[in-house]
């Protein structure tokens, strides 16, 4: 089974009715299915009716209870993991308003504690300037001031004690000339003063060494409970805990060879001098 953009938004119905199937053309009830899984009863009702998206833990336990063969296992998996991941389309988000998305981004946030970011190539919003929100903004439609205030507002989330941030940047994304020189040493002076906060933890992935993993894409893990992956097109949103898992397991490989704390703000400052000698 291909894993299709298209596809995301109907699996989760899709696995509710599969899982429903496989229990009646077994000839078990729910009751005596979730006796056999170690389940709850209601928790196997609200799965088949798709109230609650079944974790790819909790699709192999059903499997193994309904004995089901190995080609259907593989089938069925492969509809679980589709059914835990969702596709959202950049144009659907456009059409919606880009300030929704930026109300969407600060309830996660509100509701995560512990945040990392990974950033190949640019800075995200939490970090930006108001001139680096603006040029990051320039190919999207439509009144940007609202998402520029809005994404601005977010950054209020930094100065909150409960929670903790990790950013990890390479030196493309210090680098990578969005804003003007003189506006992008304003942008390296407010990395340096967030470095300094006890609950924010800067780190640069300097161009030395050998780092054995290319760095694919943005990607940002709320707690271990979901990470999201950025595209030009759009975004994936992986909710399964072994795909979670995956994605901090390449986060703590890539921060084990990022640089931090004083050797960081050396580079970000040996960085301003070069674009300030640039001007």
């Amino acid at each position: 089974m291909t894993l299709e953009p298209e596809q995301l938004g109907r699996s989760k119905a899709d696995l509710a009715q599969t899982l429903r199937d496989l229990r009646k053309r077994a000839g078990l009830t729910g009751d005596r299915l979730a006796k056999r899984c170690a389940m709850s009863q209601s928790k196997i009702s609200k799965i088949e009716t798709g109230k609650v998206t079944a974790s790819l833990v909790d699709v192999e336990r059903i499997l193994r209870a309904l004995d089901a063969p190995p080609e259907l296992v593989s089938e069925v998996m492969a509809l679980a993991r589709m059914a835990n991941t969702e596709w959202q389309n950049k144009r659907s988000s456009w059409r919606r308003g880009l300030e929704k998305r930026q109300a969407e981004l600060a309830t996660l946030e509100s509701e995560s504690t512990e945040m990392r970011y990974f950033l190949p190539s640019m800075l995200t919003g939490l970090l930006a300037t108001p001139e680096y929100v603006r040029a990051s903004l320039t190919h999207s439609p439509g009144d940007k001031s609202r998402t520029v205030s809005r994404k601005l507002e977010r950054q209020a989330i930094l100065y909150d004690s409960s929670k903790s941030f990790t950013f990890l940047l390479t030196e493309q994304a210090v680098r990578w000339p969005i804003v003007p020189p003189s506006v992008m040493t304003v942008q390296i002076d407010r990395l340096t003063s967030l470095s300094r906060l006890p609950n924010i933890r800067i780190g640069i992935v300097l161009d030395r060494g050998t780092v054995p993993r290319g760095p694919l894409n943005t990607f940002t893990i709320y707690d271990d409970r979901l990470a999201t992956a950025e595209t030009f097109t759009g975004r994936i949103v992986f909710q399964d805990a072994r795909d979670v898992a995956q994605y901090r397991e390449i986060f703590d490989m890539y921060a084990g060879f990022a640089v931090y704390g004083d050797e960081a703000r050396d580079y970000l400052a040996a960085r301003a001098q070069s674009l300030l000698r640039d001007l």
